[in-house]
């Protein structure tokens, strides 16, 4: 299975360094010295030469990538690893977005909500977009006070949302 792990940003620097904006929990395996990276783009593939945090954000450089204006080729490219459609994150409470796309999501009283559409990874929280039957989307933030159950397994996730969250008006 194709997934997504990161972003690439802008430039940093003159030498080809890039900022890198992960969308994985394991960004340091991800972006490892060495790692084989897929993208749609002009190229179909990067290798990381080296990587290091500053100020809070990954910067990157691939090989072959020596200059500003390479790096700037690249802004915006997705990043995509091969998972086998069985690995799962070393942590039980961490989940890959693909496991929980498309996973049935019910209340506590099992009353049917939707399907996991999407989850979208925010500075503050993770969210879960909750596609309804009436079309109409849901943000469910992704904490264990308002998403207490977890059935990857079973293709089943049961919220307990706080007032208001379900209705159409947002009241």
């Amino acid at each position: 299975m194709r997934v997504v792990v990161g972003r690439v940003g802008r430039p940093h620097g003159i030498r080809g360094e890039v900022t890198v904006e992960p969308r994985t929990d394991e960004p340091d395996e991800r972006f490892a010295p060495g790692a084989v990276l897929q993208v749609d783009g002009p190229v179909h593939q990067l290798v990381v030469e080296r990587t290091h945090w500053h100020s809070g954000r990954l910067l990157v450089v691939f090989e072959g990538v020596a200059d500003r204006n390479a790096a700037e080729s690249l802004r915006g490219l997705l990043l995509h690893v091969e998972r086998g459609d069985d690995e799962i994150p070393d942590d039980p409470d961490e989940y890959y977005d693909s496991t929980l796309t498309g996973c049935a999501v019910e209340l506590l009283d099992g009353t049917a909500v939707g399907v996991v559409a999407e989850v979208l990874h925010l500075p503050s929280q993770d969210l879960l977009v909750v596609s309804g039957p009436d079309e109409r989307e849901v943000l469910v933030p992704f904490l264990n006070a308002f998403v207490p159950t977890v059935d990857v397994a079973a293709r089943r996730i049961v919220i307990d949302p706080p007032d208001g969250l379900l209705d159409a008006d947002g009241s």
